[in-house]
């Protein structure tokens, strides 16, 4: 899916420079183009007509030193140069009735405008459009018409891209799709509207967007309709069945809906009569071999109709959404069943003497992807009840397939051995690489002692390169149970030495909590951070119920996460 997503910014980008590069080859404005030192990157075959030199002569010198002449030919003391003052500035400048120096020595009147070029606050450099004032004395209509079809050219592209990576970020199609129309409107269209195939024969309009924002009354709600036949005559219908992008303006009874029209046509045709479209396009979502769904744009003003350039920008949006709503559906169904998998594989906690136990299990946040969190506690064959918390590397079903596989082993291995966690983990370790596809876990195994009824009770533990257990204790304090620390499964091998135990006394009352990397790391904050968080609001639910602990502390993680979370605890009898 991450490879799909990846192709798609990939074949955008050609896209995008290709059509760059028509534009400006075909510009009959020239056209220059300038890092931020003042030196030259690229001229188009305008600027190497209008100068008398070739681009690739031109490239790597200063603009100002070859090209830039006082009226009797002589060099432009740089300080006064606008162009390299504009570039040091970062600002659009123009200029009337400077001179060029050509190639064959001949000075040229030139009018120019300039414009910064800028990515992520960072100076690229500048692009100089200029034209032979000597020559076409209508030089200064043509300029402006020139600079604004590159600007308007260069809005499109900055749309394209912005449409590529905004959507790219989310794997959410509801998400995705309002995103789009809030991209779409107003700076394109009046109004947006996407319609999707359900995989039923069926078709939901899913997202309306118009200058208010988003318009539920004119997105269907739960309503999906039949496909329609191919021969109804309603555009929409007509591109989700193969046909070619369609550019349509407002003529006589344009948008009525016919008595042969579908329920589809007719939905269709009754939103571009409340939207008062005067100009539509609709395109499919995806490839001509896959349409997931179509993408209907709406101007109301007759005097700025979609014309046939809007019609290829919007088309190359429209299979730019489609393979973003192909990889969200894709994501869902996957995601779906990891999770239900991963819920599946998680044991019932046993009820041992006076020992509570409770457990929680929050996957990661929708758009975020599954990972292998997991728990477990059960009896083992001496009587000590065993703990484990673990998180395998990866995500999704491979995550999960993992987490089944070393929870069956981690059981076989300990249920009948009365051996310290650090050699039962050991044998995990060495068993990994044989028997499951597993390429690297963090756990951590313990063994709870004592009568489940009256105690007292040992706790003995090893950890596998997982976050530290919270032991509460009933006199108030927190402390994290740092010892007993190795390697994370999988780099055992590294160093062949055996792992390490510990061991602590438990006193009546005490509550236990282990827990995965997801309850504490939240991006943007440190690991520190998050470990003196979760203390804190332990230490506040310390007296509460054990499922209240667990809920709330799940409730007060801060927004961000994009991790699953695994959480057990257990509390001991008061004396």
């Amino acid at each position: 899916m991450a490879e799909d997503a990846g192709d798609a910014r990939r074949s955008g980008s050609r896209a995008g420079a290709d059509l760059w590069s028509r534009v400006v080859e075909q510009l009959d404005a020239a056209l220059m183009v300038m890092d931020p030192a003042g030196r030259i990157l690229a001229a188009n075959p305008a600027a190497e007509r209008l100068l008398g030199r070739t681009s690739h002569a031109m490239r790597g010198l200063d603009a100002h030193d070859l090209l830039h002449r006082d009226a009797d030919g002589s060099t432009l003391p740089r300080r006064q140069c606008p162009l390299l003052q504009a570039l040091d500035e970062r600002a659009a400048t123009h200029g009337e009735d400077d001179g060029f120096l050509r190639g064959d020595g001949r000075l040229v009147t030139i009018s120019w405008s300039a414009s910064p070029l800028e990515a992520d606050g960072s100076l690229q450099g500048m692009a100089v459009l200029f034209t032979d004032v000597t020559v076409d004395h209508g030089a200064r209509r043509e300029r402006a018409a020139y600079t604004s079809a590159l600007e308007d050219l260069n809005e499109r592209l900055t749309l394209v891209a912005e449409i590529t990576d905004v959507l790219g970020q989310t794997l959410e199609t509801d998400e995705a799709l309002a995103r789009l129309g809030r991209l779409l409107v107003p700076r394109i269209a009046d109004w947006a509207a996407v319609d999707l195939r359900t995989g039923s024969g069926q078709v939901h309009r899913v997202a309306v967007t118009g200058p208010a924002g988003r318009d539920a009354l004119l997105e269907g709600g739960r309503e999906q309709l039949p496909e329609a036949a191919e021969a109804d005559r309603s555009p929409l219908v007509q591109v989700l069945h193969g046909g070619t992008p369609l550019l349509r303006q407002q003529e006589e009874g344009a948008w009525a809906a016919g008595a042969e029209d579908s329920p589809l046509g007719a939905l269709h045709s009754d939103f571009l009569r409340t939207a008062r479209a005067t100009s539509v396009i609709t395109v499919p979502l995806g490839s001509k071999r896959q349409i997931t769904g179509a993408l209907t744009l709406v101007r109301t003003d007759p005097a700025h109709p979609f014309d046939t350039s809007d019609l290829d920008v919007v088309s190359d949006i429209g299979r730019r959404v489609g393979l973003v709503v192909d990889n969200a559906r894709r994501y869902g169904r996957q995601r779906a069943v990891a999770e239900a998998m991963q819920r599946n594989l998680l044991a019932p906690l046993p009820q041992p003497g006076l020992l509570q136990l409770a457990a929680r299990y929050q996957p990661a946040p929708v758009g975020s992807q599954v990972g292998g969190d997991w728990y477990d506690a059960f009896e083992l064959k001496d009587g000590a009840l065993a703990l484990v918390i673990g998180d395998v590397v990866g995500h999704d079903l491979t995550a999960a397939a993992g987490m089944a596989q070393l929870h069956g082993i981690l059981r076989s291995l300990a249920w009948d051995r009365s051996e310290p966690p650090g050699a039962v983990v050991d044998r995990l370790d060495d068993a990994m690489p044989a028997i499951t596809t597993v390429p690297m876990a963090t756990l951590v195994l313990a063994r709870i002692e004592g009568d489940p009824h009256t105690g007292p009770w040992t706790l003995r533990w090893t950890s596998a390169g997982h976050p530290p257990p919270l032991l509460l204790t009933p006199d108030g304090q927190a402390r994290y149970l740092e010892a007993g620390q190795g390697l994370v499964l999988g780099a055992s091998w590294a160093t062949g030495a055996s792992r390490p135990d510990a061991t602590v006394s438990l006193p009546p009352g005490s509550t236990l909590l282990l827990y995965t990397d997801g309850l504490i790391e939240i991006p943007g904050s440190d690991l520190d951070s998050g470990l003196i968080r979760l203390r804190r609001h332990a230490l506040a639910l310390a007296h509460a119920p054990l499922d209240t602990l667990c809920d709330e502390l799940l409730a007060r993680m801060p927004p961000g996460s994009t991790d699953d979370v695994a959480l057990l605890a257990m509390r001991l009898p008061a004396p």
